[in-house]
């Protein structure tokens, strides 16, 4: 009995597609640090979505002059509880945003995703006399996120050119 004869058995020759007939430097499959690394942006993403969520929900506890925050010491860096609730704010609905365009694959969202997430660490360092377990727990994330969005093969590269 040979392979043609039969049915379950592949045939020996290949088909049109494969690796056979792939010419040298033409697109290759998918390998396991690629799906790695994007299980990697996926998680970034979704970190990012939730932690811009909480940052709006953080902004408005301070613009609200809530008694969540208080000061501790003095600070180089002193600003109003107000002014620090519309920074969360707005960067936490940026940073949303941006995290649910990663969720969606948009090639732009991983420039914007690590812009976002550092200046977001930049922000939760200022904003660790008010409350430092927080921002720390915050920066430790965006770190993730940066490394994360940070780090990418030959093929994602090529990939996120052509998306």
């Amino acid at each position: 009995m040979t392979a043609h004869s039969n049915p379950s058995a592949p045939d020996p020759r290949g088909e049109i597609g494969t690796s056979w007939s792939t010419p040298p430097g033409g697109p290759r499959g998918r390998s396991a640090r690629d799906s790695w690394v994007a299980g990697g942006i996926t998680f970034a993403g979704v970190l990012m979505l939730c932690s811009g969520v909480l940052g709006v929900l953080q902004g408005i506890a301070a613009i609200a002059r809530d008694d969540v925050y208080t000061r501790v010491g003095d600070y180089v860096y002193a600003m109003n509880l107000t002014g620090w609730g519309w920074i969360h704010l707005v960067l936490g609905v940026f940073v949303a945003a941006t995290g649910g365009a990663l969720l969606r694959g948009m090639a732009w969202a991983r420039f914007v995703g690590i812009f976002l997430a550092a200046l977001s660490l930049v922000a939760q360092f200022l904003f660790l006399p008010y409350g430092p377990l927080w921002p720390i727990t915050l920066m430790g994330i965006d770190v993730f996120v940066i490394w994360s969005l940070a780090t990418r093969t030959d093929s994602a590269a090529a990939q996120g050119r052509q998306g």
